[in-house]
């Protein structure tokens, strides 16, 4: 995995591991889990941390952010309404024209499998992007 560093020498992975931290409970075991997943599906992704306090992954551009809010973590994909989802995992801004996003509260899982494919979906999508410009 690839990590971006801010000016102060804090990397933006170190960023999310403290929020992970910080939210405790079912958000940060959710949001951690999650991120792991994100790191198997993709051992080459960059951890970022931009617009306040948002963790982002990204591989050749934005894969997915990882948000908590009180009742839900929700994990919104770039061009989420570009990947194939078979297993119905995006349950979230669903009239967007580009983005797409999976709300998980409290107590929900998510296949683990079918988020992977996700991942893998976003990453071939940005590198198709990138060759062609």
């Amino acid at each position: 995995m690839n990590k971006s560093q801010d000016s102060q020498g804090e990397s933006a992975s170190e960023r999310i591991s403290n929020k992970i931290t910080e939210l405790g409970g079912w958000r940060g075991e959710t949001l951690g889990r999650m991120r792991k997943l994100i790191q198997q599906a993709d051992p080459d992704v960059l951890e970022t941390w931009k617009w306040m306090g948002t963790p982002v992954w990204e591989h050749d551009g934005i894969l997915c952010t990882g948000e908590s809010y009180k009742d839900k973590v929700k994990l919104t994909f770039a061009k989420g309404a570009a990947l194939q989802d078979p297993a119905h995992l995006f349950n979230a801004s669903l009239d967007g024209n580009a983005r797409r996003a999976i709300d998980i509260h409290e107590g929900e899982s998510v296949d683990e499998a079918a988020f992977k494919a996700l991942i893998v979906q976003a990453v071939a999508l940005n590198r198709a992007g990138k060759s062609k410009a």
